[in-house]
């Protein structure tokens, strides 16, 4: 008999966090139960998707076992994510069936790979990582934790991406680069090697156009 399936509740109610839930119901294993707000109890007025939402207090008081997972693709996912750890709840790892993990790679817990996404040999990734459709990491990589990669980015082997970075949609990151915490890749960059902390590239190859950057 097979295990009954975790049920979820998506942190935040906005765009993105209907594309987790979409993610959810096609994920063998898990269950959505529903969504979590935390900046406009007027949203828990209504349904979403068919689904209650909960204000973020009432997470100290549920009826039923729930996992979460952050449905924010910006970096107030980390501050989500330390705002309802007083509740102690676990997070759930969401890997959808058309994605491809080396059994030899690692995922943290509370990250979202999403379809046909590939992750390569001897791979880390790090928690509430997100790694979007069509989104490729080579073999021998590290992925930090809270690191959004959009669809389409093709990240190279033995590369590093520290905590916190957002690589946009089709950037190419080329083989062994590291990307310092928080900086921001643009859409369609090709970046040839390591970029600092901090800092926003674009273009190609990738240059700085921007200092002082504390992620997307």
């Amino acid at each position: 008999m097979s295990s009954p399936a975790l049920k979820v509740l998506v942190l935040g109610s906005q765009i993105f966090a209907e594309e987790v839930a979409d993610l959810i119901g096609e994920t063998p294993g898990l269950e959505l139960a529903g969504f979590v707000e935390n900046l406009d109890p007027a949203r828990c007025k209504t349904q979403l998707l068919g689904k209650p939402v909960h204000w973020v207090t009432e997470l100290a008081s549920l009826d039923e076992p729930v996992n979460l997972l952050c449905g924010l693709g910006t970096n107030r996912r980390r501050t989500y994510v330390d705002q309802v750890e007083v509740y102690n709840l676990p997070f759930a790892t969401l890997i959808h069936p058309t994605a491809r993990v080396s059994r030899t790679s690692t995922v943290g817990v509370g990250s979202i790979i999403s379809v046909n996404a590939v992750v390569a040999a001897r791979t880390t990734l790090g928690q509430h990582t997100i790694v979007n459709r069509g989104a490729l990491i080579g073999h021998h990589t590290q992925i930090g934790d809270y690191v959004t990669i959009a669809p389409g980015a093709n990240i190279a082997g033995k590369c590093i991406v520290e905590g916190g970075c957002y690589i946009a949609m089709g950037a190419v990151i080329i083989d062994r680069v590291r990307i310092g915490a928080n900086s921001v890749v643009g859409a369609g960059a090709v970046v040839t090697k390591d970029v600092p902390a901090n800092v926003q590239v674009v273009g190609v190859p990738a240059r700085i156009v921007k200092e002082g950057v504390v992620g997307r």
